[in-house]
């Protein structure tokens, strides 16, 4: 008898531990203010108050919800002009910095703001520079980047009107927002096939990018250089990374500032137009601005086989996925995420080649002077806020391809998160969000049952296993998430924005 007690005890304290560890979700009430067309940022958390950015054709306001996602003021953001052309935010545990961009006749202004946590101006806001144009912009001029430490925040504008020679105006400040340095670089460019990568601040205040070329009109990259600007120095210092045969299609870049080096990494082929054959890596250092290695790992058939499924052509098999996010680890070994992303259309279908022309964040030479990064995790233009209401396409997201290498970038381990989305109406509800709790990387995305949408978790830990979850407590009927535009805002939450018949709520979620 004390043996079966015993037993029953020990199986209610697993059904407790169980429970205690299952996710809990608190939903926002829907506002008669906030549609399936309001514009959105989620801001993040200060004071155990979240805090959402929301535009509504020239409104602008802060909402402010407490722990339980109920909502405690709208704060109306009265200082910022009607049509504003673009924002950005760097989040602090006592502040918010927010950076807007607006023009005013033939002049286009960057201003700051810092935000409180009860979602009130800490001051009034301060313009950080202006440029004179000939033309009405509808996208942004200025691109504010920040250091992973937040210690560094760099704005800066990229003159392309001599398709030659593009000139950088770049403004270096502390968390503060105290100018370090400004400076005004030149960057010799070809006039058709030269590309800028996305561009990345060290933790010291040095500016990193990549420069790639393109042989005539083709999709694929025929040489890199790599270019960093010490905060001390007036121009970029340009080495060639000497790629070899490899024709890479894009280039993605992360900053490790633990190992003081750069990483690139890009799918390549053999072939122009050819199927995609493997991985190529650049690791760089970044102190004496060389490359230390590089390698070229040709995927083998069992890991086709795995990224895409037995049904699938092998030789095809990576032709539609894209690298979507680099993490790197303090020793020196880092790991590579890729998603499965494409379209079909009635009118015609887009393949990985289509892509490139658009998927570069970085368009090259405009005729209008500066350029405008627009940046689409499905390689195509999108609207910044992801409404793409558009019913003639089809939109797919399918398997994610995780691999991890060690510091001198031989394979660790790799796995794949299987999942099959897909969505006639827009990309919203499709692809991942990621929540990292320390212990696991926890990936949630959407799978359709009984004809809707079901938020699922699964998650890898560092030694490459998956854990399924069994699929998350509380998810009302009726909510639709829209995991990719998910914001981690502290160690165990994460904001989730979703719709709820033809409003626009957000989902509170807490591992």
């Amino acid at each position: 008898m004390k043996i079966k007690l015993v037993l029953f005890g020990i199986f209610l304290l697993a059904l407790i531990n169980v429970n205690a560890q299952a996710p809990r979700i608190v939903y926002t009430e829907p506002e008669k203010e906030d549609s399936r067309r309001t514009s959105f940022e989620i801001l993040g958390k200060i004071d155990g108050n979240i805090l959402i950015y929301k535009n509504n054709r020239t409104e602008h306001a802060i909402s402010i919800y407490d722990d339980e996602m109920k909502s405690q003021d709208r704060v109306l953001m009265d200082f910022m002009p009607d049509r504003v052309i673009n924002v950005d935010y760097i989040t602090y545990p006592e502040k918010i910095l927010f950076f807007y961009q607006y023009q005013r006749k033939r002049v286009v202004y960057c201003d700051y703001i810092a935000i409180g946590a009860n979602g009130k101006p800490l001051g009034n806001p301060v313009t950080l520079d202006t440029t004179e144009i000939g033309y009405t912009s509808s996208n942004k001029i200025y691109t504010v980047i920040n250091s992973d430490d937040k210690q560094k925040i760099m704005l800066f504008k990229v003159n392309s009107s001599n398709p030659r020679k593009f000139f950088i105006t770049s403004f270096l400040y502390d968390e503060n927002l105290a100018l370090i340095t400004r400076n005004f670089s030149q960057v010799d460019m070809d006039e058709k096939g030269d590309y800028f990568s996305d561009f990345h601040l060290s933790n010291s205040g040095e500016l990193v990018v990549a420069r790639f070329s393109r042989a005539g009109n083709s999709d694929f990259i025929s040489g890199v250089n790599m270019l960093i600007k010490h905060p001390d120095s007036l121009g970029f210092s340009i080495r060639n990374v000497e790629i070899g045969k490899q024709i890479l299609d894009n280039l993605l870049m992360k900053i490790d500032n633990s190992n003081n080096r750069v990483i690139l990494a890009s799918f390549f082929s053999r072939q122009k137009r050819g199927n995609i054959e493997g991985l190529y890596l650049v690791n760089w250092d970044k102190g004496n601005n060389a490359k230390v290695m590089d390698t070229a790992i040709v995927f083998t058939d069992d890991l086709r086989v795995m990224a895409k499924g037995t049904d699938a052509n092998k030789k095809s098999a990576f032709n539609d996925f894209f690298i979507k996010n680099i993490f790197t680890r303090k020793d020196g070994g880092f790991a590579i995420v890729s998603e499965s992303l494409y379209t079909t259309s009635r009118n015609n279908g887009f393949n990985r080649w289509d892509y490139m022309g658009w998927g570069n964040p970085w368009f090259g030479p405009m005729n209008y002077g500066y350029w405008s990064p627009i940046y689409s995790p499905f390689g195509m233009p999108w609207n910044r806020y992801g409404w793409n209401n558009n019913p003639m396409n089809r939109y797919f997201a399918e398997n994610v391809l995780v691999i991890s290498f060690s510091q001198d970038g031989t394979r660790e381990w790799s796995n794949v998160i299987t999942k099959n989305q897909f969505d006639d109406e827009s990309d919203n509800l499709i692809s991942y969000g990621i929540m990292n709790t320390g212990g696991e990387v926890h990936f949630l995305f959407n799978t359709f049952e009984r004809r809707t949408f079901v938020l699922t978790d699964q998650s890898l830990d560092p030694t490459g296993k998956i854990t399924r979850y069994p699929t998350l407590k509380n998810l009302d009927k009726g909510y639709d998430f829209m995991p990719r535009f998910a914001k981690q805002v502290s160690g165990r939450q994460i904001i989730i924005p979703c719709l709820y018949r033809n409003y626009l709520c957000f989902a509170r979620v807490d591992f």
